[in-house]
């Protein structure tokens, strides 16, 4: 158990060292190949970086639930969409025409109520069928996807609020509002993971689901949770994202899943279960933004900046393979 817990606080911290190398590397590269006159860690820079990593971070914070448990959801970027035409679009339903702004709390239920449902929805797949829940959420990605062009075919869901767009739009203490859910799930979800019953068991289902059905844990019902609670983070990262922009397209979200999983992965959560942390999550997603921000700071471009992530995702997996074979090793001694 001891050498799980050093493995675990090593690869927590390691993501936090490596986002301190990034801001180092940058900012010197910058000062020679940016095209820029302003410098990388630029105050402004910063806050805008943090912002820009909401969509993906509130999503990633359920995706740590989800994989700690043992499980993987590919569904999100998809879900993302749905929820996000949802909100736009039932803005401009008739049977809400004589509510005027209150048709924002209207709209942004809707949307989470649908997320969280469609979450929920894999779950319970997964919980009744017993298929993996890699297989299961591949489906419902094709499915949910296709619902969306369904619906609209190519064409994008408009709807532009300005009341939402100022609150979308504002700040406190300096930072945006998307930076404050991103600040506030973080917080949630460790609380969850780190405070309670249901974050326990989380950890037990995913280190021994055999052990966890023997020591009384509803597995199942238990999973149900984790897919309702990211289904309804995605809803909320649409929420968050489209109030400000005001127009989805059909095709939007998608390789979120991939972002998303890299994230929660660099941070330190195995893929495999039972170990990992919303602070290394948060860590993995400053890094990637990082990533993508510094080398398009320095002007490389977008298939650049895919190549280097991913591999680092690599490598990072390679470490944890090597670090968990040699706590084994320890632990037969």
């Amino acid at each position: 158990m001891q050498v799980n817990k050093s493995s675990n606080a090593l690869k927590s911290g390691a993501i936090w060292g490596f986002i301190v190398l990034e801001l180092i590397f940058f900012s010197i590269a910058g000062e020679f190949l940016s095209l820029s006159d302003k410098a990388f860690m630029d105050t402004e820079n910063m806050l805008l970086l943090l912002k820009q990593s909401a969509p993906i971070g509130i999503i990633a914070m359920g995706m740590t639930l989800v994989m700690v448990n043992g499980n993987i959801d590919l569904s999100v970027g998809a879900t993302f969409a749905i929820a996000a035409m949802i909100l736009l679009d039932s803005m401009t339903w008739t049977v809400f025409a004589g509510l005027g702004d209150w048709v924002i709390p209207v709209a942004w239920v809707l949307a989470l109520a649908v997320g969280t449902l469609l979450g929920a929805l894999n779950g319970l797949i997964v919980w009744k069928t017993g298929v993996d829940a890699f297989i299961v959420t591949l489906g419902s990605m094709l499915g949910f996807r296709g619902l969306v062009f369904m619906v609209n075919g190519e064409n994008p869901t408009s709807h532009l609020n300005w009341t939402l767009v100022d609150f979308a739009e504002a700040k406190f203490l300096g930072f945006a509002t998307a930076t404050w859910f991103l600040l506030a799930v973080t917080l949630v979800i460790w609380f969850i993971m780190a405070k309670t019953v249901h974050g326990r068991n989380a950890y037990a289902i995913g280190n021994n689901r055999e052990a966890a059905v023997n020591a009384g844990i509803r597995v199942g019902p238990h999973m149900v949770i984790n897919f309702a609670i990211i289904g309804f983070l995605a809803a909320l990262s649409a929420v968050v994202f489209y109030s400000e922009s005001g127009s989805v397209n059909p095709n939007d979200g998608q390789l979120y899943e991939l972002w998303v999983i890299t994230a929660v992965v660099l941070g330190g959560t195995k893929i495999t279960g039972g170990a990992g942390s919303v602070i290394g999550t948060l860590g993995g997603v400053i890094a990637i933004q990082l990533l993508r921000k510094g080398l398009g700071h320095i002007g490389a471009d977008t298939s650049t900046v895919n190549l280097v992530i991913g591999l680092i995702l690599i490598a990072v997996l390679v470490l944890d393979r090597q670090l968990n074979v040699r706590g084994k090793e320890e632990l037969k001694v």
